[in-house]
């Protein structure tokens, strides 16, 4: 007796443990009612680690539980519930890392306690399986059109027809999430509820997820999609500032006012109505979910214009209208009965048949027959999968942690460079005189290039005045100066302008070259100034060698320098440098 008492006590303050932790985070202060519930139960979906866990492993823990064989509105007691989900949680660590272990009695404690005070408000210790398959699969993790696909699988008929009456009962079981989170005045069960989601007569699946999945969904549901979209966009980041608050980075939501242009806000000042300026509380605000900078919104607007994307696309893939049957197809898991099998058994064999894909057997595989077997082969392979990518995830985080103490050890401080004042002032007369060097090689090659020009002229100039000589004489060959012994014809230098003939006089071509040439072909003598040139240009050439030479060597000795730097070295003696 005394011990039942102490395990009473234990689940009270359990309880309001969960409710404790709620209130400290704020809530009430967010003014909409929609998002105030979908935060709540965000909360209450991370603090009970369901948001590790998705519909597929749900659905194996019902079935490994037998529940699959239960009507929906069989009862079943705390203790067998407590037991449904320890195998939840133990699983889930199965498949989590060792280093992301989650406590399996705190999260079994705080969520037995929250399904109890919503679904078991009367203290009967009993609840029904549909309730609790309609609360796990809505507070689970995973996508929003493969909790919906599971909820109408257990709504429907076997001729894939949504049940009102199962509908209704939907609507009363899921609506107490809202309730227990002290949201039932804006998200509470109404008799009218079924037709303002659904006013046709005949719904198939695909309508089901339509109207459940469109843009608003039915006002009774509108906090469920928007849980999920909460659970995309907490790690979103904007760079823009917020209107109000002035941050200058935005996590989560951001929402732009379509009448201030401009205008921006964070989500923690629009949930709470902050406006400011010419900004109302009254404008219509976008919510934006994701950043992209203003290269990518013009290449997508040119993108949508030309057609190149899908505008209106839709919200969920198309599924066949009609029930579907378990066909000997490889990859399937293809269950003997002669009674219906219903969306529960698809869904679990699609999921089977979608993990032995990617477990590269598609060749060999053969439909098994054993299910409890194949169940396991999944979770040793999902447990593989994970464990990979958490030492892939480690691995990266050493590389970029040896390559930051890299950087950081390439990196000179301010320490090391006060203690080696000499090597500071040798690197600077270093630099200097590398500077210097530099400048001397350009006016060496301007100087080259000059002489070059120069050398250029005058070879055409004594071109001419040979042919002007050879046309004198009358084409003999003996006339010519040139061609006496001991002379050599000296060939020209290809140019831009070699192959041109010239027009003006011999005169007229001195204009720009030097004074000596200028002296010696006015007095009508030439000079063999040729080979003072070429000697001038390849005493310009050696100089600039030996510069080259000089300045690799100054260099070298500024690496060196550096790199004493770096390392905090200290040398002997200080290499002068050459001047």
């Amino acid at each position: 007796m005394i011990e039942e008492g102490s395990k009473r006590g234990k689940a009270m303050v359990e309880k309001r443990q969960l409710f404790m932790e709620m209130r400290a985070q704020n809530f009430d202060v967010i003014r909409l009612s929609t998002y105030r519930t979908a935060c709540k139960l965000r909360f209450v979906q991370k603090r009970c680690n369901l948001h590790l866990v998705d519909v597929w492993n749900m659905i194996e823990a019902f079935r490994d539980n037998g529940l699959n064989t239960l009507d929906h509105n069989a009862e079943i007691n705390v203790s067998r519930l407590e037991t449904i989900l320890s195998s939840i949680y133990y699983q889930l660590n199965k498949r989590l890392p060792t280093t992301h272990q989650i406590n399996v009695d705190q999260s079994i404690g705080l969520l037995l306690n929250f399904m109890v005070a919503t679904y078991d408000s009367e203290s009967h210790g009993k609840m029904t399986v549909f309730s609790m398959r309609a609360m796990l699969a809505t507070m689970c993790g995973g996508k929003i059109v493969d909790k919906l696909r599971y909820i109408f699988s257990q709504i429907s008929d076997s001729s894939g027809v949504m049940m009102f009456a199962k509908f209704d009962q939907f609507l009363r079981e899921v609506l107490k999430l809202p309730t227990a989170v002290f949201e039932g005045p804006s998200f509470g069960y109404t008799e009218h509820s079924v037709r303002t989601c659904f006013p046709q007569q005949k719904i198939m699946l695909n309508t089901f997820l339509d109207v459940l999945m469109a843009d608003p969904p039915p006002q009774c549901l509108v906090w469920l999609p928007l849980m999920h979209r909460l659970a995309n966009v907490e790690n979103v980041f904007h760079p823009v500032e917020c209107s109000y608050c002035r941050s200058e980075s935005m996590m989560g939501f951001r929402y732009r006012c379509q009448q201030c242009h401009g205008y921006q806000l964070c989500q923690s000042c629009f949930w709470r109505g902050h406006a400011n300026g010419p900004h109302s509380n009254q404008h219509q605000m976008k919510e934006h979910s994701s950043w992209k900078s203003p290269a990518k919104k013009l290449s997508h607007a040119i993108s949508k214009s030309l057609g190149c994307v899908p505008i209106g696309e839709p919200p969920h893939p198309v599924f066949p209208e009609q029930a579907e049957r378990p066909q000997e197809l490889t990859h399937t898991v293809v269950l003997e009965s002669p009674s219906r099998l219903d969306e529960e058994h698809r869904l679990i064999a699609r999921y089977a048949a979608r993990l032995a894909a990617e477990a590269g057997n598609s060749t060999q595989q053969c439909p098994p027959t054993d299910l409890s077997f194949n169940f396991d082969a999944n979770k040793q392979q999902r447990q593989l999968i994970a464990e990979l990518e958490n030492k892939n995830r480690e691995i990266l985080q050493e590389i970029q942690r040896l390559r930051l103490e890299h950087e950081q050890a390439s990196q000179p401080t301010p320490e090391k460079a006060q203690q080696n004042p000499t090597l500071l002032t040798e690197l600077r007369l270093l630099r200097h005189r590398k500077d210097e060097l530099e400048r001397r090689m350009s006016a060496l090659q301007e100087s080259r290039r000059e002489l070059m020009v120069q050398l250029e002229g005058l070879m055409r100039l004594l071109k001419d005045e040979e042919q002007k000589q050879a046309s004198q004489s009358g084409g003999s060959p003996h006339s010519s100066p040139s061609h006496g012994a001991g002379c050599s014809m000296p060939m020209p230098i290809r140019s831009t302008s070699a192959g041109s003939t010239p027009t003006h006089t011999p005169q007229d071509c001195l204009a720009g070259v030097g004074g000596d040439v200028l002296e010696a072909f006015a007095q009508g003598v030439p000079r063999n100034l040729r080979n003072d040139l070429l000697v001038a240009a390849d005493s310009i050439t050696n100089t600039m060698s030996s510069l080259v030479k000089e300045l690799h060597s100054v260099d070298d000795g500024i690496e060196e320098e550096e790199t004493n730097m770096r390392n905090g070295g200290d040398r002997g003696t200080a290499r002068v440098p050459k001047h």
